[in-house]
């Protein structure tokens, strides 16, 4: 679920110094894209910057790249210190600047970093940097993505000969990307070779005439996954890209100034100050192309699907909730609770408190207070009853932080239940793994002595694995599969356990367009009223003396609110790609032989 963030300034640096007062403009930007979309990643960032028309012996490509939360101040430091070494007659002066400044450039790509793999560190940070002597097969590449099938990309790689060096799905996308890039600019050199003489005019027609999207889509035909994709050429050549799906977002603004691309759409807004409808998305497999001359132009890599499926967890819970769309469904989330809510407390609200967990489901909340009033005409009794102490997301930490971070993130607000008397509503954009619920919320819930806690949940059980951005890896990591696997041997179910497992032994070597997701199964023989009293059982521990239950949104709601936004296989375990299903497959192969 990383961040992209990349700029093409379409005019000289001196027009920026001139009318906005420095030629950082775009630094600048480009700093506010980056910081507004700190909450998609944590774990580092990283910018390139591509200058173009230096001379030759000059470098025209930098990148640095930060571990840590504090990253992008820290790459800012960086920059400020390098500028501050300059005379003030180089840092006032937009070309002594651009000569003497590494990141005084038109052309930037930012990334903050989420990781869902065991990679973490500096290396593992993007922009992605392949280097050439040939400024057209210098290629910088950032993106927010997962791959399915890197095993088949892998062995696509070393079938012609090559040995990669690594195969994560990033390296391998550099490096496919980066072949295909080679053979097209060998294409343009053959055929403009044959009218042309000169080697220094060839390169200028091959860096004109290069055809992006051919290269790009010789190596995306082979990707099974969810992707947003930016990329910078060396001599200034710049694009984005989506998978035809439409799994990972991605939005842009042009004008006669600027092309901002993004991961979300109000961090263009704001970071620009336009109006949402001035911002467009990236449609899934359309390609925006920005040539080095500063024409804009739009392609397909990919048709786009005719089952398109955007990630609804971007909606419920990732992305920021101040775009006007993703704000509405939030509310409407929480809105469709309000009649279960009322259920659960017998609609007593003179003696109810309603809350909420964390920051992103705040919206959520608004929507199911309105709600329950316009059902009932009361206003409900509304406390800040949890507080977040450590700015820090549990869920994206990575997984040896998680269970410490947990215990110890909220606090309450002492004296806002009568004990004995209210109950205590609390309502979570989700619930995956219930660790913070288990070691931390419930138990602090628990000393305020509520006569029974609610806890409600605004999106749908998470039951299958997420293979397209969102850390989900293990099948026993979730709460609900545990419920229901617990449920099925409590009720001497144990063989559908064993028929799941062979079913999906016996299709471990087939193709993946022929894999078939039987872990739906597991869940089968069960309400989703029976999985959510297991849950509760398995999260709450024996010092928790209150009743407790849950409510979540159902899968219908969650479309409902979300019409757009189909993406649903972490609740529904229907994968949009043949991919998932594999990943799926062997995720249960793996928890039943205790190999996870």
């Amino acid at each position: 679920m990383c961040g992209i963030a990349m700029i093409r300034l379409l005019k000289p640096l001196e027009y920026y110094q001139q009318k906005y007062g420095s030629w950082q403009y775009g630094l600048q930007k480009m700093y506010l894209l980056m910081e507004k979309q700190h909450n998609r990643g944590q774990e580092g960032a990283g910018l390139a910057v591509v200058k173009l028309d230096v001379p030759q012996g000059e470098e025209y490509i930098y990148r640095e790249r930060i571990d840590g939360k504090n990253a992008i101040q820290d790459i800012y430091k960086i920059i400020t210190d390098k500028t501050s070494k300059l005379l003030p007659e180089v840092t006032s002066d937009a070309m002594l600047s651009k000569s003497q400044n590494p990141f005084a450039g038109e052309l930037l790509l930012g990334h903050l970093r989420y990781s869902t793999t065991t990679m973490y560190g500096k290396s593992a940070l993007h922009p992605f940097l392949r280097r050439h002597n040939w400024k057209v097969r210098s290629l910088a590449f950032a993106g927010n993505f997962n791959l399915t099938n890197v095993d088949e990309i892998f062995e696509n790689l070393t079938s012609q000969g090559q040995h990669p060096r690594d195969r994560s799905d990033t390296f391998l996308m550099l490096e496919s990307l980066g072949n295909q890039l080679d053979r097209e600019v060998q294409k343009e050199y053959d055929n403009i070779k044959q009218r042309y003489s000169n080697d220094i005019k060839i390169t200028q027609k091959i860096e004109e005439q290069i055809d992006i999207t051919s290269f790009i889509r010789k190596s995306e035909h082979l990707w099974d996954g969810g992707y947003a994709i930016c990329g910078i050429l060396g001599h200034g050549d710049c694009f984005a890209f989506r998978d035809a799906k439409g799994i990972r977002p991605a939005f842009y603004y042009a004008d006669d100034e600027i092309v901002a691309i993004a991961s979300e759409r109000p961090v263009i807004q704001t970071a620009l100050n336009i109006k949402q409808t001035e911002v467009n998305e990236i449609e899934p497999g359309q390609i925006i192309i920005i040539k080095k001359n500063g024409e804009i132009t739009f392609d397909t890599i990919r048709p786009k699907d005719e089952n398109p499926a955007p990630c609804s967890f971007e909606r419920i819970y990732l992305s920021r909730g101040n775009d006007t769309d993703i704000y509405n469904e939030r509310k409407k989330l929480g809105s469709q609770l309000s009649e279960n809510v009322l259920k659960t407390v017998n609609y007593d609200l003179e003696n109810t408190v309603f809350s909420f967990i964390p920051n992103t489901a705040e919206v959520a909340f608004c929507g199911m207070i309105e709600g329950i009033h316009n059902a009932t005409g009361i206003t409900p009794h509304t406390e800040k009853v949890l507080i977040k102490d450590i700015k820090l997301r549990t869920f994206i930490s990575q997984n040896k932080e998680r269970n410490d971070l947990a215990a110890h993130v909220y606090d309450i607000t002492y004296g806002t239940i009568r004990p004995k008397i209210d109950n205590l509503v609390v309502i979570d954009d989700s619930i995956v793994r219930g660790t913070t619920l288990a070691q931390s919320i419930i138990k602090i819930l628990n000393r305020l002595e509520p006569k029974k806690i609610i806890i409600v949940s605004s999106s749908p059980q998470v039951r299958y694995p997420d293979y397209y951005g969102i850390d989900m890896p293990s099948m026993s990591e979730f709460c609900a599969f545990s419920a229901a696997i617990e449920l099925l041997k409590n009720k001497g179910m144990q063989a559908i356990i064993d028929n799941v497992y062979k079913k999906s032994k016996a299709q471990e070597n087939f193709p993946k367009n022929k894999i078939q997701n039987y872990v739906k199964e597991i869940y089968a023989p069960f309400s989703d009223e029976e999985i959510s009293c297991q849950i509760i059982k398995i999260l709450t521990s024996n010092e928790v003396t209150l009743p407790v239950e849950l409510v979540f949104q159902t899968i219908d709601g969650l479309h409902n609110a979300c019409p757009n936004h189909k993406g649903d296989w972490y609740f529904s375990g229907n994968y949009p790609t043949a991919g998932g299903n594999k990943l799926v497959n062997k995720a249960f192969i793996k928890y039943y032989e205790e190999n996870e």
